[in-house]
């Protein structure tokens, strides 16, 4: 199984302010549902307590969400999701009753900040949204230090969302 890490940074690599996203870029999350669909997914229980209560659990994805709180699954806002103790034991929730890895065999790892340093060695891949946009926050992206740059759309320059944030998906690897 192959493990890929996604999210949207501004610059300085904030990625989240106050429990949600300090930007509204639908473009982005376009490419995010189109990169995740059909996969298992990982995330912290603060980023699944961040997504309004419609949208959880995410559609068309197996979600996972690693808490320690061991009553958390029983509660009514955990609906549609299963929950793991750890990343460890998330990704071994993820490999459960799949096949050889392919390449089209990924989970993605969604957030927050604590989940992606805990993922960060076992991923294989990061998709990050670059936003030129300066936005204070208290959640960072981790370093992409030690991972190459394999992909950039547009190869230069920015895209222009609907909202006028200036954008770019860059992809890494190992």
């Amino acid at each position: 199984m192959a493990v890929g890490m996604i999210w949207a940074q501004a610059r300085g690599g904030v990625i989240g302010a106050d429990g949600g996203m300090p930007w509204h870029v639908p473009e982005d999350m376009a490419h995010f549902k189109r990169i995740t669909m059909g996969a298992p997914v990982v995330m912290g229980r603060r980023t699944w307590d961040s997504f309004p209560p419609r949208f959880r659990p995410l559609p068309g994805r197996r979600n996972i969400v690693v808490t320690r709180d061991d009553h958390w699954a029983d509660g009514e806002g955990a609906s549609g999701a299963e929950r793991a103790v750890s990343v460890d034991a998330a990704l071994a929730l993820a490999a459960e009753g799949r096949g050889a890895d392919t390449a089209a065999d990924w989970t993605w790892v969604i957030g927050g900040g604590q989940i992606y340093r805990e993922a960060l060695d076992r991923a294989d891949r990061l998709e990050v949204t670059e936003l030129d946009l300066e936005v204070a926050g208290d959640t960072m992206a981790p370093s992409t230090a030690g991972w190459r740059a394999v992909a950039s759309d547009p190869v230069d320059g920015w895209y222009t969302s609907r909202t006028g944030v200036h954008y770019r998906f860059v992809r890494y690897e190992r």
